[in-house]
C-alpha cells in the first residue's frame, strides 16, 4: 500500500498547524469532538428528509475511550461518515472543510429548518490532533455504504488509504499519544480526569451526548459474616458509562426553563465564588449578529482583581463550543468588572478558532451588552441604594478607569453611574446634586484628595458651608481627569475649590480686595522674596472666611496631579503645579505680618511668612520640606 504525500503547501500547512497555529495543545480535543459533533449534525439532518437512516435524535452521541496502556485516545460518531473521497479530500488536503462546503450548500431556509450549527469551517482542526499524537488513525464509513476505510498518518511525511472493517457507520479517530520529552507531559491526557476537564472546559455545550467509561468506587459485601454477624464489606472499583457534557448550556435557556436561582447557582459553581452576585443579566438577541449572553455582577471583589494578574473578560463560544475564556473585547473596559458567557454563531472566527478574524461583530456585541449592564446599573442605583453603594465600593474604580482607558469615549456613558461623597456618611450621583443644588448655585464644587474630613475642612470650603452649598469629595486622581474632560453637568461648570474662583464674592468684595493688595504690594512682594521659589507668587484672597492662609495651584496641573506624576517613574520633573499662597487681609496672623514688615522688622515678619506657609503646605497635604524647622519656629513664638 503506497504511502501518498500531502500537497506541498498541504505539507507546510501541517508543519504550521503542529508548531504555531493554536496556542494550548489541549484544544486539540475540542477540535475532534467539534468535527464528530459536525457529522452527526449532516446526519441528523439527512434522517429529517430519509427514512432509511433509521436513527432518531435520540441515538447520535459521541464516544471517547482510552487506552493508557496502548496510549491511545478514540473519539468515534455514529454520524454520516465519509468515503474514500471524502477521506482523501478531506483529510489528504489540508484546510478543504467537508463542513463548510456541506453547510454552503443548504440554502437560508433549510439552515435555519434543520438548526444547522457547523463550527470546522476551515478544514484545519482535525490536525490539531498532531500536536499531541505522533500517529493517528481514521476509521470511517459513510452512510449509504458498506465499505469502510482506513486513513493513517504519521504527520508530514504523508498518509495511506486501505479498506477496513467497520459494522456501523460513523468515524473513528484513535490518536496515538506521545511519549512525554522537553518538559511536555503528554501522558497526562491518557488520564480520565484530563479527559472530562478538558470536555467540560471546551465541548460541555455541544449538543450531543458525549460519553465515556468513568470509574467508580462503591462499597459491595463480600459474601461473608463478620465477628458481629454482619456481612463483610469491601471496596470494589468499575467503570460505568456516563454522559459527561451538560450539552444545553443555562444561557440558552428561556427564564421558563432556567429560573434566576438557577442562573445563580451556576454563576457560583462555573466562576467559583461562594456569594450571590448582585445582578443577573440575560441578553437574547437577533439582528445583523445573533447572541445569546448570561451575564452577572459580582457583589464582591474577586481575589487580585486589582492587580496585574487580573484577567478580566467573559467566557466566548460559537455554537456552544468555547473559543476564549477570557474575551476582553465584549465588554467596555468600563464594565470589566461583569463575568459571565457569550455564545453565537456568527462569529468570524480565524483557522485556529481561537480567536477572531474581524472585530465589528465585537463591537457590536460589546455596545449592547454595555447598554444592558448600564441599565441594570441604574436601575439597581434607583430601586436598591445600599446594594449599588455596595457595588460601587467594590467596582466604582473601574467605571472610572474605564473611562480613561478608552480615551474618554464612555464618559457620557458611565458619568451618570458615579458617586461622590459629600458627607463622611453620604454619597451623591451628579444628577443628586444637581437637583439638590439651591437655586442661586451656578457651579458643581469638588475638591480632590485621600480623606474627606481634611476635604471638607479646607479653608477654601468655608464659604461654600455658610451658604448651604454641598462639595463633592474626589478621592482618586481618575476623577480629575474626568471632570476635566466632562467640563460641565446638567449645563453646570465644575470648579475645583482649591484651584478656581469660587464665583462668590460680589463686585464690591472684589474692588475691596483688589484695593487692599495693592496697598499690600509690597509686603506681598516681601513674601515671595522670603520663600523664593517655594512659591509663584502671594495674593490676598477672594476664598478665605476665617482661615489665614491657603495654598493654591494655577495652571493646568493641580497638586493632586503633581503627586501622581511623582510618583510615576520616569516622569518629567518639570511637571508641577504653580503654587500661589494666599492670605486672609482680615486675619489676626496676617496683620502681625504686615505690622512687623511695617515696623521694619524684617526678621520677625520671615518667621510668620514662613509659619504659614507651612501650615498652608499641611492643609493642602503637602510635605514639608523640614518639619524640625517649623516645630521650632512654633516654639519661638510660645513665650
Amino acid at each position: 500500500m503506497a504511502k501518498k504525500q500531502f500537497k506541498a503547501e498541504s505539507k507546510k500547512l501541517l508543519d504550521m498547524m503542529i508548531n504555531s497555529i493554536y496556542t494550548h495543545k489541549e484544544i486539540f480535543l475540542r477540535e475532534i469532538i467539534s468535527n464528530a459533533s459536525d457529522a452527526i449534525d449532516k446526519l441528523c439532518y439527512r434522517s429529517l428528509t430519509d427514512e432509511n437512516v433509521g436513527m432518531e435524535r435520540g441515538d447520535f452521541k459521541i464516544r471517547i475511550d482510552v487506552d493508557k496502556e496502548a496510549r491511545t485516545i478514540t473519539v468515534s460518531d455514529n454520524g454520516i461518515g465519509m468515503t474514500k473521497e471524502e477521506l482523501e479530500q478531506n483529510l489528504g488536503v489540508i484546510a478543504r472543510s467537508g463542513s463548510l462546503r456541506f453547510k454552503d450548500g443548504l440554502d437560508e431556509e433549510e439552515q435555519e429548518n434543520a438548526a444547522i450549527d457547523i463550527i470546522g469551517q476551515f478544514g484545519v482542526g482535525f490536525y490539531s490532533s498532531f500536536m499531541v499524537s505522533d500517529k493517528v488513525t481514521v476509521i470511517s464509513r459513510a452512510y449509504g455504504s458498506d465499505q469502510a476505510y482506513e486513513w493513517v498518518s504519521t504527520g508530514t511525511d504523508g498518509y495511506t488509504i486501505s479498506e477496513a472493517e467497520k459494522d456501523t457507520v460513523g468515524t473513528q479517530v484513535i490518536m496515538h499519544i506521545k511519549e512525554d520529552a522537553d518538559g511536555e507531559k503528554y501522558s497526562t491526557y491518557l488520564e480520565n480526569w484530563k479527559i472530562m476537564m478538558l470536555v467540560r472546559k471546551y465541548s460541555d455545550y455541544v449538543r450531543w451526548p458525549i460519553v465515556m467509561e468513568v470509574e467508580h468506587n462503591e462499597m459491595v459485601e463480600t459474601g461473608e459474616l463478620d465477628e458481629d454477624g454482619k456481612p463483610k464489606m469491601k471496596m470494589e472499583n468499575g467503570f460505568v458509562e456516563e454522559t459527561i457534557n451538560s450539552m444545553v448550556p443555562i444561557w440558552q435557556r428561556s427564564r421558563a426553563e432556567a429560573t434566576d436561582e438557577e442562573c445563580i447557582e451556576f454563576y457560583k459553581d462555573h466562576f467559583h465564588d461562594n456569594d450571590d452576585p448582585l445582578a443577573v443579566i440575560r441578553v437574547n438577541a437577533e439582528g445583523m449578529i445573533s447572541y445569546r449572553a448570561l451575564l452577572f455582577i459580582p457583589s464582591k471583589t474577586p481575589q487580585q482583581f486589582y492587580t496585574r494578574e487580573s484577567e478580566p473578560g467573559l467566557e466566548l463560544y460559537s455554537s456552544g463550543v468555547m473559543i476564549m475564556d477570557k474575551c476582553t473585547d465584549l465588554l467596555p473596559d468600563c464594565y470589566a468588572f461583569a463575568r459571565g458567557v457569550v455564545d453565537s454563531p456568527d462569529l468570524s472566527l480565524n483557522i485556529s478558532r481561537e480567536t477572531l478574524q474581524h472585530d465589528r461583530q465585537l463591537k457590536l456585541i460589546a455596545t449592547n451588552l454595555g447598554k444592558k449592564v448600564k441599565n441594570e446599573l441604574t436601575k439597581m442605583m434607583k430601586n436598591d441604594r445600599p446594594k449599588y453603594e455596595k457595588f460601587y465600593q467594590n467596582f466604582g474604580m473601574v467605571l472610572r478607569a474605564g473611562v480613561i482607558s478608552e480615551y474618554g469615549d464612555k464618559i457620557d456613558e458611565v458619568k451618570d453611574l458615579l458617586l461622590y461623597n459629600v458627607s463622611e456618611e453620604r454619597m451623591v450621583s451628579l444628577q443628586e446634586y444637581v437637583d439638590s443644588m439651591p437655586a442661586e448655585q451656578e457651579k458643581i464644587y469638588f475638591a480632590c484628595g485621600d480623606n474627606i474630613r481634611r476635604l471638607l475642612a479646607l479653608p477654601q470650603a468655608e464659604q461654600l458651608h455658610q451658604k448651604g452649598y454641598e462639595i463633592l469629595c474626589m478621592m482618586n486622581q481618575v476623577d480629575e481627569f474626568f471632570v476635566d474632560t466632562l467640563k460641565t453637568y446638567a449645563d453646570k461648570p465644575f470648579c475645583n475649590i482649591a484651584v478656581e474662583d469660587l464665583g462668590l464674592e460680589s463686585e464690591e468684595q472684589k474692588q475691596e480686595t483688589e484695593k487692599q493688595e495693592a496697598e499690600a504690594k509690597d509686603l506681598l512682594a516681601f513674601v515671595k522674596e522670603t520663600l523664593g521659589d517655594q512659591i509663584d507668587r502671594a495674593v490676598l484672597s477672594h476664598k478665605l472666611v476665617s482661615g489665614a492662609v491657603c495654598l493654591t495651584a494655577e495652571g493646568g496641573i493641580t497638586f493632586e496631579m503633581e503627586r501622581y506624576f511623582r510618583n510615576m517613574p520616569g516622569a518629567p520633573d518639570h511637571l508641577k503645579a504653580i503654587r500661589v499662597l494666599e492670605f486672609n487681609g482680615n486675619h489676626r496672623a496676617y496683620k502681625a505680618m504686615k505690622e512687623a514688615f511695617d515696623a521694619g522688622d524684617k526678621e520677625r515678619a520671615a518667621k510668620i511668612v514662613k509659619v504659614l506657609h507651612a501650615q498652608a503646605l499641611l492643609i493642602a497635604g503637602e510635605p514639608l520640606e523640614d518639619p524640625a524647622a517649623y516645630t521650632e519656629m512654633i516654639c519661638d513664638f510660645i513665650q
